[in-house]
């Protein structure tokens, strides 16, 4: 072989092995933490490059617990995902994910937890290590998507319409008895639906609501919730 079909054969191999160099490169960096507490089902604190760090995971949000000094009181299953995050995270080491937006304006971290590192970000392995998606597999929160943050927002989509056809977690109680469900669940008159585009919230029989794309619907408890997320009311409706 001659130096010009050597080089063109080296230049080939290079082109083909350059999918896979970027597999894991950019925002698919996987940095370990060591979970020191527990805020509530969406929020923990990490202890992160010698720092003491507040995470809020990305794309989920789980029903609020009592935060008096804030005015805000105590959501159907609230306690119950709060449990969940400290019986599976508190003291455990994760590896945590960023997507385009680092912090939000409180200064929290945005990640998404994993359990271990994974071997690749495909739906298997989102499935059985990412702790984001843990939460929506078994109902202890609803999708939240946030703009730039988005990287896995069809697939938490599709993980929370799972667990709500099958009445998991928080889709399997009333807001007023705390009880199962025997029917499939329906949307609490008391619920509202955020638009993460337009960061608008509405109330769910609003025109403008019905037409938010599946991607962009983002359910909340209360307006207060809503609110808190940065989300404006609708003009139309007047949630």
């Amino acid at each position: 072989m001659n130096l010009i079909s050597k080089n063109r054969f080296i230049f080939l191999l290079l082109l083909l092995l350059l999918p896979f160099s970027f597999a894991f490169s950019g925002n698919q960096q996987f940095t370990p933490a060591r979970v020191v507490s527990i805020a509530d089902g969406d929020t923990i604190h990490v202890l992160f490059n010698g720092k003491n760090e507040r995470v809020r995971m990305i794309g989920v949000n789980t029903p609020e617990i009592a935060h008096p000094e804030l005015g805000i009181k105590e959501q159907p299953y609230g306690q119950a995902a709060q449990k969940y995050t400290t019986s599976a995270l508190k003291g455990r080491k994760v590896f945590l994910e960023f997507d385009i937006e680092k912090r939000d304006k409180y200064g929290r971290l945005l990640a998404y937890v994993w359990l271990e590192k994974p071997a690749s970000t495909r739906e298997p392995e989102v499935r059985k290590k990412m702790f984001n998606a843990i939460l929506l597999q078994n109902g202890y929160a609803q999708v939240m998507t946030v703009p730039p943050n988005v990287k896995y927002a069809d697939l938490f989509v599709k993980l929370q319409r799972e667990a709500r056809n099958q009445n998991k977690g928080l889709w399997g109680i009333t807001e007023k008895t705390g009880t199962s469900r025997v029917s499939s669940p329906t949307v609490s008159r008391k619920s509202y639906l955020g638009n993460s585009n337009s960061r608008k919230f509405h109330y769910p029989s609003c025109k403008w609501a019905q037409k938010i794309s599946p991607s962009h619907r983002v359910w909340f408890n209360s307006r207060e919730q809503a609110i808190k997320a940065g989300y404006d009311p609708c003009k139309v409706c007047r949630p």
